[in-house]
């Protein structure tokens, strides 16, 4: 028998199965998905590899094969399914397939389950009651605290308990196990993620409202009839999503089959959890990135035991080992964070539709600001739509006023924050009500500079302006790369020209929160970014004490306006709208949108009207007109002609290729060959020009984008450059990387 084994190695080189010998033991054992330990190359150095498949026929002379040296069946496999999607992700987003296979493998590194050992009395009460007696008479103090402690937990407690709680040494365990009173048993258990009391299910029943029935009936028609497609559920802020997706879950689980519930990592926290766990029970399980590896290794452990059949999570949640998938939910399904950003650059939306394809699924994809790419496949039906119009319990929709930042500088104030928000400010802390201000900037100021001669502080290792950070002190003392995490401190005098004069501009979340706390100084404020929700539990730590109105005002960078609910919240504000509209690729006013009507569905969701304030340079702009007249139609309209005439997705497929090279020439020329090539297969090529990142992390960047309107023709493109970078002299020392229709700027 032999297996076909591809190397754990991203090499492009490399990218093929390596034909190996199966062992006469391990035979019965091995399986397609599994791990392999091989010796590999001239030094036979030990490397794991993934078996891809088994077969009877050697593909090479049976003397100069090597052997298996072992199978890692202490680890999770990866099912048959998920290798051929893994298959199908390699060529449509480029990379190697050993990416590809990494993407879908459930635990990274080896885990162990963790087992508890129970004691359990083996005798009656009063052959104990009497074994107690004696240890009073005698002064036995520690048996006397273990039988009482047995007594007290009905005869069975775990050796953990015995330890902890009881005081109770090993030597007393032993010694009642040695003359027969005890026998202990293994125990599985599993270790929750979940900070949630889970619960029984029926514990959170809504009613539906009239749009929600609609959406809910059409769904499950065509379910029971045996239709699969994708659906997208447009439904404004507020108006009950999540209800919606809850009743779809139940539909395609009554059927025995299994979901998947895709959430941005983002917005996925306690409360969103919650509301699915109260509605859905102890069948729910959640994956997500500040889980530790045993909480994960856990939970597919409960998956392939049948004791879990719906898995919330971020996009990596969508290659859970599931037979006998029903449902796929891609909630916020606009979000820029379901585009992975390392090879395979995959897009969860589409990869959960070939999925669902694969296993007999249906997909729901659900926003209130839907990606163009999916209200255009809805307009055009490729999508079903589904729509819930108006917010859920009837409640209004917020009153949006725009601010023109000219005018109030034109006036004298200088401040960040607006007359008119000052004012409504005052008034929400006046009336108990909550107030949330959000900036898509963490840290203190966007840059430092001198303002002798100019000079900016970059990254010594990116072409990047470093981020000035306040300590707890006060002070400005440090500097932050966001794209690296290099850190330095702040200088005292310009590097450049030795003046004095260098100091923190632009603004930041920090800066905000300290000017604030001047004009309203008895506010509670409470600050959410990045740097204030480091480790597992973060976001709650800080979005807790808020929901139970322990804090005014909540400042915060995007990710305070994802899927959250807090009913006292009546007025929202972004302070500079102008951030994210001018990032210099075709994205930016559809993010600007969704940004600016996702923060507008945060105030007034309670009885309570909301109103929405927007602070900009540019109010003209059609994205915040859409947003200021709560009228989606007019974003779309203008953003769709705009994508035509310009030819962008989804009126054409791009590929975006990505050189970086240590030697800025090295990269230069493989830019240029690669351009030569594609060019000679008549595709459409776009450039090459620096990256606008031209230096990370010491490795000088080049991008060329690929365009054409036909999928196939950019995949062929796409696999003949691939073959011709393993082979030539001049991407030796490069890396190319495709990235097909990117959701940002490199």
């Amino acid at each position: 028998m032999f297996a076909d084994i591809i190397v754990d190695l991203s090499v492009e080189a490399l990218d093929r199965s390596f034909q190996y010998i199966v062992p006469r033991e391990m035979e019965d054992t091995i399986a397609v998905g599994m791990m392999a330990v091989i010796p590999f190359g001239r030094g036979n150095r030990e490397m794991t590899g993934f078996v891809v498949g088994i077969t009877e026929q050697a593909a090479w002379p049976v003397e100069k094969m090597k052997k298996i040296l072992a199978l890692k069946t202490y680890e999770i496999g990866i099912e048959t399914q998920l290798m051929q999607l893994a298959e199908w992700i390699r060529r449509q987003y480029g990379g190697t397939m050993n990416d590809a296979l990494k993407t879908v493998l459930p635990v990274k590194r080896q885990i162990k389950s963790v087992e508890e050992h129970w004691l359990n009395f083996v005798v009656d009460e009063e052959e104990v009651q009497r074994e107690l007696k004696h240890c009073r008479i005698h002064h036995y103090k520690a048996k006397e605290r273990f039988l009482q402690g047995m007594l007290e937990q009905k005869g069975t407690m775990t050796t953990k308990t015995a330890r902890n709680i009881y005081n109770v040494p090993k030597s007393v365990i032993d010694g009642y196990k040695k003359r027969g009173f005890l026998e202990v048993s293994d125990k599985r258990i599993f270790r929750n993620p979940l900070s949630v009391q889970m619960t029984e299910q029926g514990q959170d029943i809504k009613i539906l409202n009239e749009e929600q029935k609609a959406a809910c009936e059409r769904f499950t028609g065509e379910y029971n009839q045996g239709i699969r497609q994708t659906y997208l559920l447009y439904g404004v802020t507020g108006s009950g999503k999540t209800e919606v997706y809850i009743e779809m879950i139940k539909t395609v689980t009554a059927e025995g089959k299994q979901a998947i519930v895709l959430i941005p990592e983002i917005a996925l926290t306690e409360q969103t959890v919650k509301r699915f766990v109260a509605a859905l029970g102890t069948r729910v399980t959640v994956l997500h990135s500040r889980m530790s590896e045993g909480e994960k290794y856990d939970q597919y452990c409960r998956i392939k035991e049948g004791k879990a059949d719906i898995v919330i999570g971020p996009r990596s949640a969508l290659f859970v080992p599931f037979d006998n998938l029903g449902l796929i939910v891609i909630d916020e399904e606009h979000e820029n964070s379901y585009k992975s950003e390392s090879p395979p650059c995959y897009h969860a939306r589409e990869v959960a539709i070939r999925r669902a394809q694969m296993a007999g699924a249906s997909v729901v994809l659900g926003s209130a600001t839907p990606s163009v790419e999916s209200y255009e496949a809805a307009k055009n039906g490729t999508y079903t739509l589904l729509e819930l119009k108006n917010r859920a319990k009837n409640a209004r929709k917020p009153e949006v006023h725009v601010v023109d930042l000219r005018e109030e500088l034109q006036q004298g104030n200088r401040s960040v924050f607006s007359r008119i928000l000052q004012e409504k400010i005052r008034q929400r802390l006046s009336q108990g009500e909550q107030t949330m201000l959000f900036l898509n900037r963490r840290g203190y100021a966007g840059f430092v500079s001198c303002r002798s001669c100019g000079y900016v502080i970059k990254c010594s290792h990116c072409d990047i302006s470093m981020t000035a950070h306040k300590s707890h002190q006060g002070d400005v003392d440090k500097l932050v790369c966001h794209y690296c995490g290099h850190a330095t401190y702040m200088p005292k005098q310009c590097p450049s020209c030795g003046s004095p004069y260098i100091a923190a501009f632009g603004l930041g979340t920090q800066k905000v929160e300290e000017m604030l706390q001047k004009i309203v100084p008895k506010a509670r404020i409470l600050r959410m970014d990045g740097d204030t929700t480091t480790g597992k539990n973060g976001h709650e730590q800080v979005l807790a004490p808020f929901r139970r109105g322990e804090a005014d005002i909540l400042i915060g960078t995007q990710m305070i306006v994802k899927g959250h609910d807090f009913p006292n919240v009546t007025l929202v504000a972004a302070l500079a709208a102008d951030l994210g509209m001018y990032g210099g690729d075709y994205r930016c006013q559809e993010r600007t949108f969704d940004l600016l009507m996702q923060a507008s569905g945060r105030a007034g969701r309670g009885e309570k009207p909301g109103e929405m304030i927007i602070q900009t340079y540019n109010p003209d702009q059609y994205c915040i007109e859409a947003v200021k007249k709560q009228d989606p139609e007019i974003f779309y309209n203008n953003e769709m002609a705009f994508r035509r005439m310009a030819g962008y997705p989804p009126y054409t497929s791009m590929f975006l290729v990505l050189v970086t090279a240590p030697d800025k020439r090295q990269a230069e020329t493989c830019i240029r060959c690669l351009k030569e090539l594609a060019q000679k297969k008549e595709i459409l090529c776009v450039g090459p020009s620096e990256a606008g990142l031209s230096k990370a992390k010491d490795r000088y960047r080049y991008t060329l984008y690929l365009k054409s309107t036909e999928d196939a023709e950019l995949e062929q493109v796409k696999e003949y450059l691939e073959q011709q970078i393993h082979t030539q002299p001049w991407a030796h020392h490069c890396t190319v990387q495709f990235d097909r229709n990117p959701m940002s700027s490199y």
